[in-house]
């Protein structure tokens, strides 16, 4: 059975007590842990697979916060290092009347950003493991090196490689170095999950199915086209399946993609996906894994924060039972 390995960020969410202010009329917050590798690892692990996390923190109070939350929700985090060159990252978040979000980030660098190639084993990969990250830790800084070295690895013992962008252009000095470190892994990953948010800004490309087709580069072999409540759509090269979303009363979407692509994963690791048979597991069982991302997305939705509001394997299923 294989394991899911995340790499990049985790940090502090500030989430605040008031809903429909702007962030600089916010009076108070609340801290969740947050970061969105963190936050698949947190959903695989809940689900009942094995996760582990790749990353570096501060040595100070939030990190140490981070550390016992990510062992509560039970993932392994004997690959998490501490440094005192800098601090744990932090983000301040606005919610709109909707649940939707702005943000705030404190990192300059923050402490996973040191996290060095030379920290990563090349070692800790199996066959049938599955590696997932995002855009956030791709700028230029050596946790970047660290993801080159991971990706490397975990393809050279025949697991699985996962990327969702997942934007944040706050954290960029340009948006150019954005969607050129995006398009740069891009073809290192088998699996891309991008949002209809995303789409034409990582491609460049308005039509949609255009620019979900100009996706499929290097080593991609199917792409998740999320759409929020709407459901996703996970597009092969040749073959295309639809899903439709759960609903739900949106509390605080804090987490959504992060809790949706878990349950994709998890699904995978529950497959036995590897690189040779993903895309006869994708279309044999399209349409149990795609309910169980949307419903894992749309519960998370329910509660505020990433990591504190990930469902239970049960609530996920009884709301497919419920609404299917």
């Amino acid at each position: 059975m294989g394991k899911l390995f995340t790499i990049g960020e985790v940090l502090i969410d500030f989430i605040p007590f008031q809903k429909g202010v702007a962030l600089k009329d916010v009076v108070s917050f609340e801290r969740a842990p947050g970061g969105a590798p963190a936050n698949v690892a947190a959903a695989v692990a809940k689900y009942g697979q094995k996760a582990a996390l790749i990353s570096k923190l501060g040595k100070d109070a939030f990190g140490d916060f981070l550390v016992e939350k990510l062992v509560e929700a039970g993932v392994e985090t004997d690959k998490v290092y501490r440094t005192g060159e800098a601090n744990t990252g932090l983000a301040f978040v606005s919610l709109k009347a909707n649940g939707e979000r702005d943000f705030s980030f404190y990192r300059n660098p923050s402490a996973d950003l040191l996290l060095s190639e030379e920290e990563v084993e090349t070692g800790w990969f199996e066959a049938g493991d599955i590696l997932h990250f995002c855009s956030v830790d791709l700028v230029e800084s050596p946790m970047k090196q660290a993801h080159k070295k991971a990706i490397a690895a975990v393809s050279a013992a025949d697991g699985l490689v996962s990327f969702d962008p997942n934007v944040r252009l706050p954290l960029w000095e340009d948006p150019e170095d954005c969607r050129r470190a995006i398009l740069e892994f891009l073809p290192t990953a088998d699996i891309v999950k991008v949002s209809d948010e995303e789409l034409s800004f990582i491609t460049g490309i308005k039509e949609e199915s255009d620019a979900i087709q100009s996706l499929f580069v290097g080593n991609v072999k199917a792409v998740v086209y999320t759409k929020g409540a709407a459901g996703a759509d996970l597009i092969l090269k040749d073959q295309k399946f639809e899903s439709s979303g759960y609903t739900v009363k949106p509390v605080d979407t804090t987490g959504a993609g992060d809790a949706f692509i878990g349950g994709f994963l998890y699904q995978l690791l529950e497959l036995h996906a590897n690189p040779e048979n993903l895309e006869e597991v994708l279309r044999d069982h399209q349409a149990s894994i795609l309910q169980f991302a949307n419903a894992s997305g749309a519960l998370t939705t329910t509660g505020k924060g990433a990591i504190t509001a990930l469902p239970t394997k049960r609530k996920v299923e009884e709301l497919i039972e419920y609404q299917n």
